[in-house]
């Protein structure tokens, strides 16, 4: 017993770099995966939300471009319903990617309900 105590401490003086190293990954895993609050993950849902509305508002408004390159002499008026379609997407995220966009004033409500005109 006491040989193999001699051995285990002896290991451990040539290899406390190695000992280091997993008693670092140890800490950063626990860090990583620590219970989270209600708070803190309502918080990161609206963030997470936040980023994927303005990636598809972004997404709409490459579309809008690509159909106005297509057709320059018109406006580029489009459908909730179509672009959900297109951007495989639920129309209610569709709606509030083009409210988003209606604040930055790069979309217009167009005379037909579900229809927007985008500003190219």
């Amino acid at each position: 017993m006491l040989n193999f105590l001699t051995v285990g401490l002896s290991w451990m003086a040539l290899h406390w770099w190695l000992l280091f190293i997993i008693c670092g990954l140890g800490a950063v895993a626990g860090w990583k995966w620590r219970p989270e609050t209600d708070e803190a993950r309502s918080q990161r849902a609206q963030r997470r939300q936040k980023k994927e509305s303005r990636a598809l508002a972004d997404k709409i408004l490459m579309h809008g471009r690509k159909v106005h390159q297509r057709y320059p002499t018109g406006d580029v008026v489009v459908s909730e319903h179509d672009l959900a379609e297109e951007l495989r997407k639920q129309p209610d995220t569709v709606a509030t990617a083009l409210n988003l966009l209606l604040g930055e004033r790069r979309v217009k409500r167009a005379p037909l309900e579900g229809y927007w005109k985008l500003n190219v």
